[in-house]
């Protein structure tokens, strides 16, 4: 997967996930006040895979090298 990808997926991810929270808020025992936080990990999670798919090197930290 590259980059562009998981940008592209990430909206509909998340929405998917606040949809099966908010069916399970109307039909669940589980509330959105109890489930939210997993709305948060969600992100995260896409945040990390575009991370470790990313395909450019990472940039070096630092000063100017003369």
């Amino acid at each position: 997967m590259n980059n562009s990808l998981m940008r592209a997926i990430r909206g509909p991810i998340v929405l998917i996930t606040l949809g099966v929270l908010l069916a399970c808020d109307h039909m669940g025992p589980y509330g959105i006040s109890r489930t939210w936080p997993v709305i948060i990990i969600m992100i995260g999670l896409m945040k990390l895979l575009e991370r470790l798919f990313d395909p450019r090197p990472a940039q070096p930290q630092g000063g100017n090298q003369s």
